[in-house]
């Protein structure tokens, strides 16, 4: 089932990386469409949010590392730290300013939308595991 759930949160990655380009360029242009392009947009990163939390919570590299090894052992090595603090803060903060983003996007206050959209992506692309990230890497999609 974690296995499973991780493919999906890999997935969603792209759906919200993908969303999120056209968000920006709709605030961009002043589309009307933005309202209903930044609902799917939150959707798809509050429905990662969650699956991000239990793999937090249950899987190896978040809360049970922390727990085992300790925090400060955590910190100290690139890996755990990435996993159970950096990639769980950074998407947090994003997923926040892109709730935010919607709200400015609802009232159609499209300059607002697209700087809250534009930091929410490069905190994104800061924090997703790419694949040529030494030792933090996964696959661009799951199963390769």
């Amino acid at each position: 089932m974690y296995n499973g759930l991780l493919h999906l949160h890999n997935v969603l990655r792209w759906v919200i990386l993908v969303l999120l380009l056209v968000a920006l360029i709709q605030a961009m242009t002043k589309k009307i469409g933005i309202k209903k392009t930044s609902l799917w947009l939150m959707i798809a990163a509050h429905t990662t949010l969650i699956l991000g939390f239990y793999q937090w919570y249950s899987g190896g590299q978040g809360l049970n590392l922390i727990r085992n090894l300790g925090f400060s052992e955590v910190m100290k090595d690139n890996v755990h730290r990435f996993f159970a603090v950096e990639h769980f803060a950074g998407m947090l903060i994003a997923i926040i300013l892109i709730t935010i983003a919607r709200g400015k996007a609802k009232l159609l206050k499209y300059k607002a939308a697209f700087w809250f959209y534009l930091i929410a992506l490069l905190i994104i692309l800061v924090s997703i595991p790419w694949p040529f990230r030494a030792g933090i890497g996964r696959p661009w999609f799951p199963g390769m």
